[in-house]
């Protein structure tokens, strides 16, 4: 099966939207994954279609209500649908490259796109959504967070990026942040391309580019570094 999301959003308009385009367009043009955006509103109960209420015990805002969810994911994920499902929001655990890569790998995902003050925690439990965050900020829905997910996820589906190692030595990767990249010209307002990237010692530029690595990760990521063996060229 190939890989399938479905997003249930207020704002279908905003898809494929960056997804339909470059590498990832093209595999989506191609059929090598497969994308729907539906709209929320057409599972509300009333002639407004009405999708929020007041919170509970009073504060601010409006919370999406569980029955309305509650039909729109029945509607396009019966309970033999083998895709997990869920939910952007910024409680959520922290998407990981891991994470990532076990989602490319698999059918596709069921992405619940929040909105307003956030959803009735009953739906949450009821149809066993997976809580995911993007990053320690507050967006103004569920669909940015989204589209970044689902572009981490296309560009490993096979075929979809030109080389297949492209995907494989990369930040995160290796549990590392990437190492310095470099190309023409030779020399850039007096700083020169490392001598040893231009040396042909295949070995030795793996291990420079390993050992670089370390240096940035742990500099700019030293959470990453944790409990991780080093190694030096």
């Amino acid at each position: 099966m190939s890989f399938r999301a479905t997003v249930l959003t207020l704002y279908p308009e905003m898809f494929p939207g960056p997804l339909g385009h470059a590498l990832a367009g093209k595999g989506l043009a191609a059929g090598l994954w497969a994308l729907d955006a539906v709209q929320i509103r057409d599972f509300a109960l009333d002639r407004h279609r009405s999708v929020d209420d007041t919170p509970a015990g009073g504060g601010p805002g409006m919370v999406m209500r569980a029955d309305v969810l509650a039909r729109a994911i029945d509607a396009v994920s019966p309970p033999d649908d083998p895709r997990p499902r869920l939910l952007m929001t910024p409680r959520g655990r922290p998407l990981t490259q891991a994470r990532v890569a076990a989602l490319a790998a698999g059918p596709g995902a069921v992405v619940l796109c929040g909105r307003f003050e956030g959803v009735d925690e009953r739906i949450v439990a009821a149809r066993g959504l997976e809580e995911v965050c993007v990053g320690d900020v507050v967006l103004s829905g569920g669909e940015s967070a989204a589209l970044l997910m689902l572009d981490a996820c296309v560009r490993l589906i096979p075929g979809v990026m030109g080389k297949s190692e492209s995907g494989t030595d990369e930040s995160f990767s290796d549990g590392l942040l990437e190492y310095p990249q470099y190309t023409r010209p030779q020399v850039f307002e007096d700083r020169k391309i490392p001598d040893i990237l231009t040396s042909g010692d295949h070995a030795r530029i793996r291990a420079w580019r390993r050992a670089q690595a370390e240096v940035v990760t742990r500099e700019r990521r030293p959470d990453l570094m944790a409990g991780k063996p080093q190694e030096t060229p």
